[in-house]
């Protein structure tokens, strides 16, 4: 549990180690407990869309729908009331995800005229959703969330380099194959350069002549080494993250330093004791 801040109050900084920490036996009972609940959402909107369980057991659904959406709404409340930055959680990924999970039901409600019904039905569709609640409450995903904002720049270099192929492809493939092959545009031709490159491969449209063919062929090789370049770059990252991640203070449990770090970022303590 972390140090009590002057002004905190002692109730509620054991709120907030129970429901934000999970290196504790009552946060990882929190954690546990919060997962089942938003695994039983997601089937209870599965289950929902399937007619005959839906005629069958309707008004259960809605029950169970309703007692969840109540645990969600008093969830969220208490981390607004223990969290030490309120807003800043309120403003986070998470903390509007966990927001957004709150409010499908209550759409519903607001909702009942008959030529709603599409509306409503986009709105409980929303529920499933919640599955994103589990990132929160997994910690090898703060690793991965940390190194795809780390080679956000490389990727983004990277999706440029792959739109400024697949529209060259297109364009190609437009002038060698024409509209008497299904390349009645260039549009339709990056359509077929993205399929190909991606190694998917409808077959919608394909190319008949030999040059086209070949093109393809090339295309296709080249798709293979085209995948495993982000692959390459997010596990690069992924491996410095990890050891950043190794290096925990010992005092207050931050983590995350970097690996010439000597001091805590959060207390100051020495990081000098920690395992590398």
């Amino acid at each position: 549990m972390g140090k009590i801040e002057e002004g905190q109050s002692p109730f509620k900084e054991r709120m907030r180690s129970v429901i934000f920490l999970a290196d504790t036996p009552a946060g990882r009972a929190f954690d546990v407990g919060l997962i089942v609940a938003i695994l039983a959402s997601v089937v209870l909107v599965m289950l929902d869309s399937v007619a005959p369980f839906r005629e069958k057991w309707g008004d259960a659904f809605w029950i169970g729908e309703c007692v969840l959406t109540g645990m969600f709404t008093t969830e969220y409340c208490c981390r607004l009331y223990c969290a030490r930055k309120p807003l800043q959680y309120a403003r986070s990924f998470f903390g509007v995800v966990d927001f957004l999970a709150t409010l499908p039901t209550y759409l519903v409600v607001l909702f009942p005229a008959a030529h709603y019904l599409t509306v409503i039905r986009v709105l409980r569709i929303l529920r499933a959703f919640r599955v994103l609640k589990l990132v929160a409450h997994v910690r090898e995903a703060e690793v991965l969330l940390r190194s795809l904002v780390a080679s956000r720049r490389k990727i983004t270099v990277f999706m440029f380099a792959v739109f400024t192929l697949t529209v060259v492809l297109g364009s190609s493939m437009y002038l060698i194959e024409g509209e008497s092959n299904g390349f009645d545009s260039i549009p339709r031709g990056v359509y077929w350069a993205v399929v190909t490159l991606t190694t998917v491969g409808y077959g919608d449209v394909a190319p008949q002549t030999p040059m086209g063919q070949f093109v393809a062929s090339l295309v296709m090789v080249m798709g293979y080494g085209i995948i495993a370049v982000p692959t390459g770059i997010v596990t690069a990252e992924m491996t410095v993250a990890a050891r950043r991640d190794e290096r925990r203070c010992q005092s207050c449990r931050e983590h995350g330093h970097a690996a010439g770090a000597l001091y805590c970022r959060a207390c100051g303590v020495g990081l000098k004791d920690v395992a590398e």
